[in-house]
């Protein structure tokens, strides 16, 4: 029996260690030569391990997920299992089987996706198998992905939702989800380029000078219709019908919209939310706080400003708790710009 030896591939110098991802062979499956068996993902790439030749995957040292170093012993292919098998089963047919082998052997390929390629689909969350591919060997490229998805193909659900929790309100990733008291939860671990992406722009961020952008939009609706129900809302409900209302309404659609913005990160994970806690940034003798509107989605526009307002008093009074200002998953423009608005209304 001939056994050869499958390693992780030489890394960057400024790489020492990397993250094996999902093996795309289970130890007995047939392997040809230079297919793909694993993915492996360092700080800065994604590095395809292929089969040093064709045999059987005899065993498997280190699993999905775990942690390795360059040159490191992962896997054994026994290059005389291949031979065996083959020979077992052609033997009723071998003519048959001699004319089918090349062909199979040509064919190992089709389907599997190029690192980008395989990347893209996660992101968009399409099966393996679900594009064709056009590459060398029948190789799914990133084009395919790309044209897949302007054609409109269709992810699929890997998160089972809650009972009674809308289906917007979690991205689909392949995470469980965790309900907590119908504020359910998604936490999906880093993976090592990303939060070394993570990392990085944190660095940048600290030590570089920021750009912010501004869009302008059209307010003049929403300024007429406040117009219009200003007495009405104020006679109604005590609170006179302000901007930051329509903003966290406006923030709530956006984020049901694309649930991925409504996430956290904790650590090395990124914790996806299915609730809508709005922070409010409001002015306080001390500076600027931000306490927290929770379960935004569920309150009214009254409910929105006598909110707004009773933070506003307390921040003034100093007696604003901690437990007002923690745990917020998105936050609005804050009170000083409102005031402004209002101003410009007045003026």
């Amino acid at each position: 029996m001939a056994i050869v030896e499958v390693k992780v591939p030489q890394l960057s110098e400024s790489v020492a260690e990397a993250t094996m991802l999902q093996w795309k062979k289970k130890v007995g499956d047939s392997v040809a030569a230079d297919e793909i068996l694993i993915e492996i993902e360092t700080d800065k790439v994604v590095l395809e391990v292929p089969a040093p030749s064709a045999g059987v995957l005899s065993e498997i040292l280190v699993g999905d997920g775990g942690t390795v170093a360059a040159e490191q012993l992962i896997a054994r292919i026994d290059t005389d299992g291949k031979v065996a098998a083959a020979a077992a089963a052609s033997a009723p047919a071998p003519a048959a089987s001699a004319a089918a082998a090349p062909a199979a052997q040509s064919n190992s390929m089709a389907g599997v996706a190029m690192p980008a390629a395989a990347k893209l689909m996660a992101d968009n969350n399409l099966l393996a198998g679900s594009v064709a591919g056009s590459g060398k060997d029948g190789r799914v490229t990133k084009g395919d992905v790309l044209s897949a998805v302007a054609g409109g193909a269709k992810p699929v659900a890997q998160v089972s939702i809650p009972t009674g929790v809308p289906t917007t309100s979690l991205p689909q990733v392949a995470a469980p989800a965790v309900n907590l008291g119908e504020r359910p939860e998604q936490r999906v671990p880093m993976t090592r380029l990303r939060a070394r992406v993570a990392e990085r722009l944190l660095q940048s961020q600290a030590t570089n000078a920021i750009l912010t952008t501004f869009n302008e939009i059209n307010m003049a609706p929403v300024m007429d219709m406040r117009k219009r129900f200003q007495d009405k809302f104020e006679k109604e409900h005590g609170i006179k019908l302000g901007f930051m209302s329509f903003f966290v309404k406006a923030a709530v659609h956006a984020l049901k919209k694309y649930p991925v913005l409504n996430a956290s990160v904790d650590g090395n994970d990124i914790v996806y939310h299915g609730y809508f806690d709005i922070g409010i940034a409001v002015g306080s003798p001390r500076g600027l706080v931000v306490p927290i509107l929770r379960n935004a989605d569920q309150m009214s526009f009254a409910d929105i400003e006598k909110k707004i307002a009773e933070f506003g008093a307390k921040a003034k009074d100093g007696k604003l708790g901690i437990e007002d200002m923690t745990g917020g998953t998105f936050s609005t423009p804050c009170k000083a710009r409102r005031v402004e608005l209002d101003q410009a209304i007045l003026a």
